[in-house]
């Protein structure tokens, strides 16, 4: 990093200080929240497997609601971890990174911070990936879900009250699935910002 020329209280060397400590919190819990991220994955598959088999146990078939309410509550979590997780990057890339380089860059030098924060993104294979991991959250957040409700539906009849519930559960997935999509960023290099 070039020298910061400016020493006087609270000026650029001060400024590129906080800065620097908002990187490092913003990694912090960037961090907290991949690790939530990815327990909310096990969480979910736990919770499809111990419904299901409680449900077949007790031989109750409406307790098969519980897996919808399960696997949105859980999703739902997720999907706002990785929201969060990529605004972080996205912070990073287009305000901290830029802001950082102002403080200290003098107009001789091509600085490129936090390049590292650009450059997975870029990464050809990406989109792929990307499609695929959206493969693999509607798979496990919704497809148990809606098997579950299928089951329930083509095994009945049931009471109103089952019935009415089975329709809020599958309005609910729905909603989750409709974010699941909405926030995968799917996009090549060349479409993002």
């Amino acid at each position: 990093m070039p020298a910061i020329t400016d020493t006087t209280a609270g000026g650029p060397e001060h400024a590129v200080k906080a800065l620097l400590s908002e990187y490092d919190a913003l990694k912090a819990e960037e961090r907290q929240r991949i690790g939530a991220r990815g327990q909310l994955l096990y969480a979910t598959l736990t919770a499809v497997a111990g419904i299901s088999t409680v449900t077949t146990t007790v031989g109750q078939l409406e307790l098969l609601l519980l897996l919808p309410l399960a696997a949105t509550v859980l999703g739902w979590a997720y999907v706002t971890n990785d929201h969060k997780i990529t605004a972080i990057g996205r912070y990073v890339r287009g305000r901290l990174g830029p802001r950082l380089v102002g403080l200290v860059d003098d107009g001789s030098s091509d600085i490129d911070m936090f390049r590292w924060e650009k450059y997975h993104r870029e990464d050809p294979l990406r989109p792929s990936r990307k499609r695929l991991q959206l493969a693999v959250d509607l798979a496990a957040f919704c497809a148990p879900s809606l098997t579950a409700l299928t089951l329930l539906w083509l095994l009945g009849p049931h009471a109103p009250t089952v019935l009415i519930g089975s329709a809020a559960a599958l309005a609910a997935v729905l909603v989750l699935a409709t974010q699941i999509i909405r926030y995968a960023d799917v996009a090549g290099p060349e479409q993002r910002t």
